[in-house]
C-alpha cells in the first residue's frame, strides 16, 4: 500500500497579509497552513521607518533572521541594531519591538516555537495595534 504525504510547500504569495501590527507579516507555516505540531513561521516585510508593535509571546521563544535591510529590536526596553545575516533569539515572555531603521525594505524570515495552547493565548499586544482586523498572525491565514 502505498501513501502520498501532505504538501507542506508553501509560497509566501499563498497566504494572507496580516498589517495589523505593522509591516507585512504572513504566516507560510502554520497548523492552518501545512498542520504542523510544534510551532509557525514566515516572513515580514519592513519598508522605511515602518515597524511592529511590542508584544510578547507567553509560550514561545521566536527566532529572527534578518534577510535584508537595517532594523532595530527593543528586547525589554534594550535596543539591538540588526543588519542582514544577524539573528536574533526573543526569550519567551520578553516584550519586543522590531523597527526599520534603513532606507530600503527590510526583510526577516521568523519562527516561533513551541506553540501557545490556543492560539488566542500565544500573543500579548503591549502596544496598541495600527490597524484593525487582519488575520491571526499566530496561526496564519487563508490559503
Amino acid at each position: 500500500m502505498t501513501t502520498t504525504a501532505p504538501t507542506t510547500k508553501v509560497n509566501v504569495e499563498e497566504v494572507a497579509s496580516n498589517r495589523k501590527r505593522g509591516g507585512d507579516i504572513r504566516i507560510t507555516l502554520s497548523p492552518r497552513t501545512v498542520g504542523c505540531a510544534s510551532g509557525f513561521g514566515g516572513t515580514l516585510r519592513l519598508a522605511a521607518g515602518e515597524y511592529v508593535t511590542e508584544h510578547l509571546h507567553p509560550y514561545s521563544e521566536e527566532f529572527l533572521h534578518v534577510v535584508a535591510g537595517e532594523l532595530s529590536i527593543t528586547l525589554d526596553d534594550e535596543a539591538v541594531a540588526l543588519r542582514p545575516g544577524d539573528s536574533v533569539l526573543v526569550p519567551i515572555g520578553v516584550r519586543h519591538r522590531l523597527v526599520n531603521t534603513g532606507q530600503e525594505t527590510a526583510q526577516v524570515v521568523f519562527h516561533l516555537s513551541p506553540l501557545a495552547p490556543r492560539p488566542e493565548l500565544g500573543h500579548v499586544d503591549t502596544e496598541a495595534p495600527l490597524h484593525d482586523g487582519g488575520a491571526n498572525p499566530d496561526v496564519g491565514g487563508p490559503r
